[in-house]
């Protein structure tokens, strides 16, 4: 059976672009070694009508590590603010192809929002088959109600981590590079040991895409995951650097069939930080 996609095409959004329904969210984020230029970019160039989401800013402002997810009310004042509610489509893309993008739209699912899409390909794509474009503010978006549910089966901390390293209960996919996965590599973090969970397998999230960002079919991923021992009757928790591209892998095993995935949202910014915490390298 052929999974329910959570990807939308180019030309599919570009058709639904003008419907009153449907909400267009700018989900570009850098990693902190680079400038700080998100908003920036969005406002040079984005998708029209489209909202830009700070993944740095609509996250828990507790949390020691950064762009945790942000408490439900938080959550829902934000999606009232940018004219976001209940009943209204959501397609997120962001301007690297596919890299921060999945991280807004699963953050939606945990909010309780069903119908949520990546835009496949992302702005590159967009932009490389000369699809409308805006700069500046789009025109304000009327308040809306934002109702956030939590779905806690799609999230795990630390101690969910630390329990299936244990009992073997889920696999652990690593989205990181192989050179970072084994401990050969600098963190992007100051601070950070380097290796991996115990366990864990390594999986770069750059496997799943396309040379143009676009992800890879449905066989392809089965395919791919099924080659790197992800058994698909077992639950599975992604990790990355700080919850960013577990999301992109997240995305990927659900066109792939795998109904039973969540993401390790501290991933290696806060598992990395703890001494307490186990890691092997390799």
């Amino acid at each position: 059976m052929t999974p329910k996609t959570s990807l939308i095409e180019t030309d599919e959004l570009e058709r639904e672009l003008k419907a009153p329904d449907i909400v267009v969210v700018d989900a570009t984020w850098y990693l902190p070694t680079e400038p700080s230029r998100a908003r920036a970019d969005y406002l040079s160039e984005h998708i029209p009508g489209a909202v830009f989401f700070d993944i740095d800013e609509i996250a828990d402002e507790k949390a020691q590590t950064g762009h945790m997810l942000p408490p439900p009310e938080k959550f829902s004042s934000r999606m009232r603010k940018m004219g976001i509610g209940d009943g209204q489509r959501v397609v997120v893309y962001d301007r690297q192809s596919t890299v921060s993008a999945p991280r807004v739209w699963w953050t939606f699912r945990v909010m309780g929002a069903q119908d949520v899409s990546v835009l496949n390909g992302g702005l590159l794509k967009w932009k490389a088959e000369g699809r409308p474009l805006m700069m500046g503010e789009p025109t304000p978006r009327t308040p809306r109600h934002f109702t956030a549910r939590h779905n806690l089966d799609l999230v795990r901390d630390v101690d969910d981590v630390k329990k299936l390293i244990g009992d073997k209960s889920a696999g652990i996919i690593d989205a990181r590079s192989a050179e970072r996965f084994a401990g050969n590599a600098p963190e992007p973090r100051q601070g950070l040991r380097a290796g991996h969970m115990p366990g864990a397998v390594n999986f770069p999230y750059r496997q799943v895409l396309n040379s143009d960002g676009t992800f890879k079919s449905a066989p392809e991923l089965q395919e791919l995951f099924t080659a790197a021992g992800i058994d698909p009757h077992k639950p599975v928790v992604t990790t990355c650097g700080s919850g960013i591209t577990a999301c992109v892998l997240a995305l990927a095993l659900g066109e792939a069939g795998h109904l039973r995935t969540s993401v390790y949202d501290g991933s290696w910014a806060e598992w990395g930080a703890d001494d307490r915490l186990p890691i092997e390298k390799s």
